[in-house]
C-alpha cells in the first residue's frame, strides 16, 4: 500500500555524504518512493485512535467543570496531566522500542493501554479518580508515541520526510476532526450523554489497536534501511545513549527550545474555553470549537510538511508559534465580532500544522537510527513536561487575576521565547 511508489527507499540520511545523495539525486530517471505503506498505515490507526481520543477531549471540560463543579485551577491540574504525564513515559517507550526494534510492539502496547482507560472514565466521579484514569491513559500515549514517530522517520527518505509527517499528522487530524462531531451527536441523542461518549470511544480505539495488529508490518528491520539496522542493533542501547544525544548541538537546541516555547503555549481546553466566555457560546455547541482547529490543521498539515522540506523545518516550527501568537493577541482584543472564533481557530489549526509533525521531522535529521525512538522521546518529553507546567500556571492564573490576564502573560511569554527560539536555531541544519 503506497501513496506513490517509485523506486526502493535509501538508506538513513546520516549515514550518507551530501555528495552521495547529489550524486543519487543526479542520477536519469531515478526517483524516489514518496510515502511507504507503513505511513499510511500508522496514519489509518491514529485517525481512528484520534476519534476515540478526542470524543473524550471534546467533552471533558464541561463535564469536568460545568458537570462535576470543579474550578478553572482544579481543571487546570487535569488538563496538565492528561497533556504532561505522557512526557515523563515517553523516554521508557522510546528506549523500549530502541531496544531490539521492538517499535511495533510497544506502539500497540501504548495503544492498547489508552484503549483500556475509557471505560474507566464511567467509574471516576471525583478528581483524584478523574486524575488517576487521565495519568494512565496519557502514560499509554506516551509509549506509543515515540515508536510509531520512528517508523514514520524511518520509512521514509530524507527528502520527503516532512511530507510523510505531514500525510500521518492529517490523517490523525482527521480523526481529531471527527471525534467532536461524533461526541455532538451523541450528546444531542443519548439520554447518558457522557457515559455513551466513554462506551462509544472505548470500541473506536480497540478498533484502531485491531488495524495496528494487522496492518503495520512488524519486521526488525524497516524497509529500506536494512544495513542501518542491523549496525544500531551491534551497539547497545541505553538510557545513557538516549541522554547523550543531548551532547549533538542540533539535538541540544531543538530540545531546549521545544522546552522554553512548550512553557508558553496554553492548552487546546483553555482556548476554546476562554472563546466560550468571550462569545457566551452554548454549552451544547461547544463539543464543535475543536473542529475549527482541527479542520485548519487538516487543510495544512501536508502543504506545511512540504514547505519545511523544501525552506526548512526550523523556519517552518518557528512560523507555527507566530500563528499561535496572533491567535493569543485576537482572544485579548476587546471588540467582540462573529469572525473571532473563526480566525483564532485557524490560526490554532495552522500551529499545530507547522510543529506537531515538523519537530520530529527536524529531529529525526540529527539522530542517528539506532536511537530514533529514544531520540524523538528524549526532545518530546521537554515539550510534554513544559505544557504540563504551563496548563497548572494557566489554571492557577486564571483563579487568581483572571482569564484574559493569564493569557497575556502566556502572550508576552511566548513572544520572548520565540525571538530566541529563532536566535538559537538560526544556520543550516541537518536532513
Amino acid at each position: 500500500m503506497y501513496l506513490a511508489e517509485r523506486g526502493p527507499a535509501p538508506a538513513d540520511e546520516s549515514e550518507e555524504a551530501p555528495a552521495g545523495r547529489e550524486a543519487r539525486a543526479a542520477q536519469p530517471g531515478r526517483t524516489t518512493r514518496a510515502i511507504s505503506g507503513t505511513v499510511v498505515a500508522l496514519g489509518a490507526v491514529s485517525l481512528i485512535t484520534d476519534v476515540s481520543s478526542e470524543m473524550v477531549t471534546a467533552v471533558l471540560p464541561l463535564y469536568v467543570v460545568a458537570g462535576l463543579g470543579l474550578s478553572p485551577l482544579g481543571f487546570g491540574v487535569l488538563d496538565g496531566v492528561y497533556n504532561g504525564v505522557s512526557g515523563l513515559v515517553r523516554l521508557f517507550g522510546g528506549h523500549l522500542a530502541d531496544r531490539g526494534r521492538r517499535h511495533k510492539a510497544v506502539a500497540v502496547a501504548g495503544y492498547g493501554l489508552s484503549a483500556l482507560c475509557k471505560p474507566l472514565l464511567l467509574l471516576a466521579q471525583t478528581l483524584p479518580a478523574i486524575g488517576a484514569v487521565l495519568a494512565l491513559d496519557r502514560t499509554g500515549k506516551g509509549i506509543r508515541t515515540a515508536p510509531r514517530d520512528a517508523l514514520i522517520s524511518l520509512n521514509s527518505t530524507p527528502e520527503n520526510r516532512g511530507r510523510a509527517f505531514g500525510v500521518h499528522r492529517a490523517m490523525d487530524t482527521g480523526g481529531a476532526l471527527l471525534g467532536p462531531l461524533v461526541a455532538f451527536l451523541v450528546l444531542g441523542v443519548a439520554a447518558d450523554g457522557y457515559d455513551a461518549v466513554f462506551t462509544l470511544s472505548f470500541c473506536v480505539a480497540a478498533l484502531g489497536v485491531l488495524v495496528l495488529l494487522l496492518f503495520v508490518p512488524s519486521g526488525r528491520a524497516v524497509p529500506g534501511q536494512a544495513a542501518q539496522a542491523d549496525e544500531a542493533q551491534a551497539e547497545p542501547v541505553t538510557v545513557r545513549s538516549a541522554l547523550a544525544l543531548l551532547r549533538r548541538p542540533e539535538v541540544r537546541r531543538l530540545a531546549v527550545c521545544a522546552t522554553l516555547l512548550g512553557l508558553t503555549t496554553v492548552s487546546d481546553a483553555f482556548v476554546y474555553l476562554l472563546l466560550q466566555h468571550r462569545l457566551g457560546i452554548a454549552e451544547r455547541w461547544f463539543p464543535l470549537l475543536p473542529l475549527g482547529t482541527a479542520g485548519a490543521f487538516l487543510l495544512l498539515a501536508l502543504p506545511l510538511g512540504m514547505l519545511a522540506d523544501r525552506v526548512g523545518r526550523r523556519r517552518v516550527f518557528l512560523g507555527g508559534h507566530v500563528a499561535l501568537l496572533f491567535a493569543y493577541g485576537l482572544l485579548l482584543v476587546p471588540a467582540q465580532s462573529g469572525w473571532l472564533p473563526v480566525v483564532v481557530l485557524a490560526l490554532h489549526g495552522a500551529f499545530y500544522a507547522a510543529t506537531d509533525g515538523v519537530l520530529p521531522a527536524a529531529a529525526a535529521g540529527a539522530v542517528p537510527p539506532g536511537l530514533r525512538a529514544s531520540g524523538l522521546a528524549l526532545i518530546g518529553t521537554g515539550q510534554a513536561l513544559a505544557r504540563f507546567c504551563c496548563s497548572l500556571a494557566v489554571g492557577a492564573a486564571w483563579t487568581v487575576i483572571g482569564d484574559r490576564a493569564a493569557l497575556a502573560l502566556a502572550a508576552g511569554g511566548l513572544a520572548i521565547c520565540a525571538g530566541w527560539a529563532a536566535y538559537a536555531l538560526r544556520g543550516p541544519e541537518t536532513r
